[in-house]
């Protein structure tokens, strides 16, 4: 068989991706700020985005480009900083339309707004976060034996990440759309707005503050 993982091992290991991916973090409130102003098709382009930066990460660590880039001092903090801006960014888009609440103005914006702009707001919040190179880098090894395992058990399990984290965005774009009746409120979206604002302000400045 050419896996060497063992199922005792992976089902381990999908545990613990499963609590990874439920935890909120910037792909959950990336893909909820885009489902609120784009609707599901949006939420979904979005967390489209994020995925495939998932499957982008996850290839490198597999394939050792991962470790190259950490070790590479100039390069990670490139790549830090960059995800410290754009985290910023977005953070402080969400608060300003918080503070507005023009949200008729916001949303016809939105409506005219491309299928790639959402797909490369998805698509850079992940790939310029360093923490998910991190992630991949201090948990695949311990599941992997680098005398038995081959390249293909790791992007067994890094792509296991990306799966499952594209299946929880899509579960949370569904919930949102539901209740988008409710959500569109003014009161509740300039709450929304406020609370998904800080958020990522704040794993920017969590970003910037590390190491």
């Amino acid at each position: 068989m050419w896996l060497d993982v063992t199922w005792n091992s992976y089902g381990t290991y999908l545990i613990f991706v499963i609590l990874v991916v439920l935890a909120p973090g910037p792909d959950t409130l990336v893909t909820l700020k885009n489902a609120l102003s784009g609707g599901k098709r949006g939420g979904l382009i979005a967390s489209a985005g994020i995925v495939m930066g998932n499957f982008a990460q996850g290839t490198a660590v597999a394939l050792g480009l991962g470790a190259l880039i950490v070790r590479s001092q100039p390069v990670f903090h490139t790549l830090r900083w960059a995800g410290v801006v754009y985290l910023c960014y977005l953070g402080f888009q969400a608060l300003r339309g918080a503070w507005r609440g023009d949200y008729a103005g916001l949303d016809a914006i939105g409506a005219r707004s491309g299928s790639f702009r959402r797909w490369r707001e998805g698509f850079l919040s992940n790939v310029t976060n360093p923490k998910v190179l991190a992630l991949y880098l201090s948990v695949l090894p311990q599941f992997l034996d680098p005398n038995t395992t081959s390249t293909w058990d790791a992007l067994l399990l890094a792509y296991t990440v990306a799966v499952l984290g594209g299946l929880w965005l899509l579960a949370l774009v569904l919930l949102v759309h539901r209740v988008r009746a409710w959500l569109q409120r003014r009161r509740v979206r300039r709450s929304l707005d406020a609370v998904t604002g800080t958020a990522l302000v704040g794993f920017g400045v969590a970003l910037a503050t590390e190491g």
